[in-house]
């Protein structure tokens, strides 16, 4: 008995034949990332009210931030960043904290992934990082249909 084997014509081509798409090559490229690419990788979301006034989804998360955090066993919690930790790739929020066996209290790492930012610390760097951004994204309503499309649309069926 034969069995066919075909690949799918769904397959695509990679986007840049420099980067692998290897597993262990990403993983290994994730986990020796310089600080500088660590903050670019550790972002975090802006609250719905945030994402309206600055047009922008998501920025790299920095001490002084106010946060709220949305996954865990600290879900609901709300406080300020005090430390961005990149060689753990944690941050430090206020009051989350443990004790420990010897009575000491330590914060405890969130990964930045599962906060949601509610206050951002602006500075002139990071203001000009969010009008950049928001740049990007320029026209309002990119990549949306407007009535008038869509009524053209209808017609030409």
């Amino acid at each position: 008995r034969r069995i066919e084997v075909r690949l799918s014509a769904l397959h695509t081509m990679k986007y840049s034949a420099t980067v692998s798409s290897s597993r262990r090559k990403s993983r290994k490229a994730h986990f020796n990332a310089p600080s500088s690419e660590r903050r670019k990788i550790m972002s975090s979301p802006l609250s719905s009210e945030l994402k309206n006034k600055h047009g922008v989804r998501a920025v790299p998360i920095r001490k002084d931030d106010e946060v709220q955090v949305v996954r865990g066993n600290y879900k609901g919690r709300e406080g300020k960043v005090v430390q961005v930790y990149r060689k753990k790739w944690v941050i430090h929020i206020e009051r989350i904290t443990r004790e420990k066996v010897n009575g000491a209290t330590v914060n405890v790492g969130v990964d930045p992934s599962k906060v949601v930012i509610t206050k951002l610390k602006i500075d002139k760097d990071r203001k000009a990082l969010l009008e950049r951004k928001m740049g990007k994204g320029a026209e309002k309503g990119k990549g949306k249909f407007t009535e008038d499309e869509v009524k053209a649309m209808q017609d030409v069926d």
